[in-house]
């Protein structure tokens, strides 16, 4: 195995040398990939270092990986980090081209690789300040700019910014009041197991009444999303809006469809997007094919509908509504669905278009049975969504909302 010469070591010892450099600079990256990398790790990892050989580079990754990954989910991100950011290093550039990487690092690339290009991309460049005020001058007509625009119609940086935004959406918790009673100062109710135990501490002598009042839960929410080659341009991003609220209340429930019917709840539980969207993808085998909305909602019905529609779920039916085979069976399944929840809200892109007339069959059969009827192909009608789930459920009518913009 190859080796550092003695006087590059002896040059790295020093805690203040290019040593020191190099480990603040990745940490720095390692922070701006997500990972919760503080100074202490950082002051860490230089004392270690001072322990081994950082000629055996090896030794160098299991090092710095023992101090910065404290999560499962962060050794890949951190093995694709390592690799990227000391083989720009001039000083280890002839090790990082004959020494290999231990086993678990010559894996596929995780599906956070690009988070971990742009990270390291951000800390190597130093933005001038002339750029940066100007920078800062057009963000605010830049960002409003993008709140109304279309989602098919974004550059792929618009769309990473797009994602970012997403991930900060935040679901208020809208209360549904349920036929449970919990402990409540104020409550109507006599707690009387609750108040005889408080008056056994005191000996029998002094009598607290306790009380009890309903308990109120968030609803929780099941989105059936349509997942067929005319959805394709929103299909990512609907799933990092799922992520994201997922992530704020567990509650939810995701279900995707094209062809056939994919349950991807317990994928999109994991911590880090990329990691949730890649499991996502892998369970499903029918990405971007045809359309079979009345197969699938049957599918859930008999499968599902018992299990997560309980405690007054709200449903979305994300799905342009451009079904293959539209039939009587279609109606059925779409008024079941619609019986079984405490509310159907039906996401179409298609109703972007200020045009837009229900002319498709399989449109017309399913928009009698929803109880609102919304757009969503940017961030403002995904806000308005947020909006709405978070308000009172409006009166028990079918409500009709178009794209503003």
């Amino acid at each position: 195995m190859q080796r550092i010469p003695t006087g590059m070591i002896d040059h790295l010892n020093p805690p203040t040398g290019m040593m020191a450099d190099n480990v603040v600079g990745f940490a720095r990256a390692l922070r701006a990939a997500g990972l919760p990398v503080g100074p202490g790790a950082v002051i860490d990892a230089l004392q270690a270092l001072q322990l081994i050989d950082v000629g055996c580079r090896a030794d160098v990754y299991a090092t710095l990986q023992s101090i910065f990954v404290k999560r499962h989910e962060h050794v890949l991100i951190f093995a694709q980090a390592f690799e990227l950011f000391f083989r720009a290093a001039e000083e280890w550039q002839h090790m990082l081209d004959s020494i290999p990487l231990p086993d678990h690092a010559k894996k596929k690339p995780p599906p956070a690789s690009r988070r971990v290009q742009e990270a390291l991309a951000q800390a190597s460049q130093a933005i001038d300040k002339a750029e940066e005020q100007q920078e800062l001058r057009l963000s605010v007509s830049d960002h409003e700019v993008l709140q109304k625009k279309d989602f098919a119609q974004m550059s792929a940086a618009e769309i990473a910014e797009v994602t970012r935004a997403i991930a900060k959406m935040r679901l208020p918790q809208a209360e549904l009041r349920t036929r449970r009673q919990a402990p409540d100062r104020h409550g109507r109710r006599l707690d009387l197991r609750r108040t005889l135990r408080a008056s056994l501490r005191a000996g029998g002598e002094i009598v607290d009444i306790r009380k009890l009042g309903p308990l109120d839960k968030p609803s929780p929410i099941v989105a059936l999303l349509d997942i067929s080659g005319s959805m394709s341009e929103y299909t990512r991003l609907f799933l990092h809006f799922l992520h994201a609220i997922t992530d704020d209340r567990k509650r939810v429930s995701t279900f995707l469809f094209g062809t056939r019917l994919t349950n991807v709840t317990r994928a999109l539980r994991a911590r880090d997007p990329d990691d949730a969207l890649q499991s996502c993808t892998a369970a499903v085998e029918d990405w971007a094919g045809g359309t079979r909305i009345s197969a699938s909602l049957h599918a859930f019905n008999k499968l599902w509908s018992r299990r997560v529609l309980g405690q007054g779920a709200i449903v979305l039916l994300i799905s342009d509504g451009l079904e293959r085979d539209a039939d009587g069976q279609l109606a059925f399944e779409i008024d079941r669905l619609h019986r079984s929840c405490r509310r159907l809200i039906w996401l179409n892109p298609l109703l972007r278009y200020a045009g837009f007339e229900a002319k498709a069959q399989g449109i017309k059969m399913m928009l009698p049975h929803v109880d609102e009827f919304r757009p969503v192909h940017n961030l403002t009608s995904m806000h308005a969504l947020v909006e709405a789930l978070s308000a009172p459920p409006p009166p028990h009518h079918r409500t009709l909302i178009r794209s503003a913009a």
